[in-house]
């Protein structure tokens, strides 16, 4: 079994964070990739025992500009 996720990827200093939008995971890594695989592997590891209960409703990520 396989499901699709939202992913956002940030440069946080010298690390990248992978953060999963529908369950809050999160990892990180020096690179995206390794981010990337971190955050896999932990998804792996929060779904292991269960089924996921994910809605798949269309996610938009936007950016937008804020007045400071």
């Amino acid at each position: 079994m396989s499901i699709k996720v939202t992913v956002v990827v940030q440069k946080d200093e010298n690390w990248y964070v992978a953060k999963c939008i529908e369950n809050n995971v999160a990892s990180q890594g020096k690179t995206i990739e390794e981010a990337l695989n971190n955050l896999r592997e932990a998804l792996e590891l929060y779904y292991e025992n269960e089924k996921p209960d994910i809605s798949y409703y269309q996610t938009f990520i936007t950016t937008m500009e804020v007045a400071l």
